[in-house]
């Protein structure tokens, strides 16, 4: 059955920026209770965005876990269960708005996924903050979801993407495919250089999110040569999500972390640049938390993605 419509808490966030219009925005409707799954779809075809999320009371069994909200995320094309910026975007309006955590300190979201804590970083009292206006005066960060698939690309998928990119086999230093909710086809060059001067052909990409990363030029004591010291620069196409390309993209930074991290083609902790190529400056702050081995042997690192974020938007809209 179908809410009539009313007006509801609205915000729209700028992620992975402290500059209004220069980074990843989303749309946050603060009150989706009520609304079918068929008026959130088609409010997220209106925005445009490449995300528009919805924050609803956490499930019971959410709740039960220790769930502070639960969220869902739409792009223009239909729902995902993980994103990035819209987590990072979310967790800020809902705090603006004056939401407080059940545990002091952490964050706890609920969605498609299952539970995804986030914190400050570096972490502060999540239970005082200030309003929305241009920041909430830190950087909050998201534990990069375990992945679901980590594997090779196929060679036809691989060859498909490399033309379309207009590259040559030899340009692609490695490639994975990962998968942390979205399916990530991620292709490592070898310079940031390559990255940027990618001008690929959409009609050859295919229904598939593809990710492109290339590193800046390390200057020794874990310093590189990249715009606000950024060691890698990030393009992310999400055609089965209908964008292009995406201006600055948490789920695929997480991976390309996940992935690079363990055999230090990366550092334990570094900045991203994304959105070069279309006039934005997102800066992801990527940062590993290197835990002990468990009794089955496997590794318990974290990975915590995290950015600023600006509300540009505060109001109402009916829904």
């Amino acid at each position: 059955m179908t809410t009539p419509p009313r007006l509801r808490p609205f915000s729209q966030v700028d992620v992975f920026t402290t500059t209004p219009y220069r980074g990843n925005p989303v749309a946050v409707v603060r009150d989706a209770v009520g609304l079918t799954d068929d008026q959130m779809a088609a409010f997220a075809r209106w925005t445009n965005l490449s995300e528009t999320t919805f924050l609803l009371p956490p499930s019971p069994e959410g709740a039960a876990a220790g769930a502070d909200y639960r969220l869902r995320i739409f792009t223009p094309a239909g729902e995902l269960p993980f994103a990035g910026h819209p987590t990072l975007g979310s967790c800020h309006a809902w705090l603006a708005a004056g939401g407080t955590p059940r545990v002091a300190g952490t964050v706890v979201q609920e969605c498609g996924i299952g539970l995804v804590p986030l914190r400050r970083s570096p972490a502060t009292d999540l239970t005082a903050l200030p309003d929305g206006g241009a920041s909430t005066g830190g950087r909050l960060a998201f534990a990069a979801p375990h992945l679901l698939a980590d594997e090779p690309v196929d060679l036809s998928t691989l060859t498909a993407i490399t033309r379309a990119l207009g590259l040559e086999a030899r340009d692609v230093v490695d490639h994975r495919f990962l998968d942390n909710g979205p399916g990530w086809r991620v292709l490592l060059l070898g310079s940031a250089e390559k990255v940027l001067a990618l001008d690929p052909d959409f009609t050859g990409l295919g229904d598939l999110a593809i990710g492109v990363v290339g590193p800046y030029t390390a200057l020794g004591d874990g310093r590189y040569d990249g715009p606000d010291g950024a060691a890698v620069e990030v393009r992310g196409y999400a055609l089965d999500m209908g964008i292009p390309e995406d201006p600055v993209t948490g789920s695929l930074n997480a991976v390309v972390a996940q992935w690079l991290q363990p055999d230090g083609l990366l550092p334990a902790e570094y900045v991203a640049s994304q959105g070069t190529a279309l006039g934005r400056a997102g800066r992801v702050h990527v940062r590993r938390d290197v835990g002990d081995d468990g009794r089955d042997g496997a590794r318990r690192d974290t990975v915590w993605v995290g950015g600023d974020a600006v509300t540009c938007i505060d109001g109402t809209v009916l829904l």
